[in-house]
């Protein structure tokens, strides 16, 4: 314990029925004396105690990956904190513990943009061999048209016109990503001096190049390929479509 800081840890020889009593006498004193409660809670841990923890308003802040050696092996650590002016109660206090341990998926705004001739604006990276539509995750409480504006100036140098949605795309895990969702938004046809004023900004975009769809398709990942084509497709009907790992549903 610091001055600011009440460090609790929660094991197996632990009852829940202390932990309850402990966080009960917490509350009674009116919370936390100090700034700031953590409690570092192994997983799994038994049934109850992390409710218990969400009961009592404390937060999930992170998991540290097989750090506390347990009867049954190694195990995770879920670190839970409290601060003395986090809601004492009401909804506020339980959506704000609801937010913090329900899940949340990744955010991916992309963008089709095409020139007179048909071909596919794509992005080569400097960090991978497959290309992409340009455009990137998107940052918290960030729109995905906004998001996508800025990565089009980042990435190609201009806020290119953010149209309609033409794909919305589930992606499953990839090379250690966990599953995202992913908008393809219709950005437009440019004519031959708009795309040639369009710049990597060479160092995540290290070129620029405009493919024929079925090239464009083979150049970038199968998934991608895929959604790549359903996005053409659907521009093409005035059409918005869902996929799933690539493949359209309900077609």
């Amino acid at each position: 314990m610091s001055d600011d800081v009440l460090r609790l840890s929660w094991d197996d020889a632990t009852s829940v029925d202390r932990l309850r009593g402990v966080l009960a006498a917490l509350d009674a004193a009116g919370g936390p004396v100090s700034g700031r409660v953590e409690v570092a809670v192994a997983s799994p841990s038994p049934r109850g105690v992390r409710t218990l923890l969400h009961q009592h308003g404390f937060r999930l802040e992170g998991r540290s990956r097989q750090s506390r050696q347990t009867a049954s092996g190694p195990a995770d650590v879920l670190h839970y904190a409290r601060l003395a002016d986090d809601p004492a109660e009401g909804r506020e206090r339980f959506t704000a513990v609801m937010n913090s341990v329900t899940p949340r998926k990744r955010l991916i705004a992309h963008a089709l943009v095409t020139d007179a001739a048909g071909r596919v604006l794509l992005c080569e990276t400097s960090f991978k061999a497959d290309f992409e539509l340009p455009g990137g995750i998107v940052e918290p409480f960030e729109s995905p048209r906004v998001g996508l504006v800025r990565e089009l100036t980042e990435e190609i140098g201009r806020p290119l016109a953010v149209g309609r949605v033409l794909v919305l795309d589930w992606l499953p895990p990839y090379l250690g990503w966990e599953d995202a969702l992913e908008l393809i938004f219709d950005a437009g046809m440019l004519d031959a001096d708009a795309a040639a004023g369009l710049v990597p900004d060479g160092a995540e975009i290290v070129a620029l190049h405009w493919l024929e769809p079925d090239a464009a398709a083979s150049a970038m990942t199968p998934i991608a390929g895929r959604h790549l084509r359903a996005a053409l497709k659907a521009r093409e009907a005035g059409e918005s479509v869902y996929l799933e790992a690539g493949d359209v549903i309900g077609a």
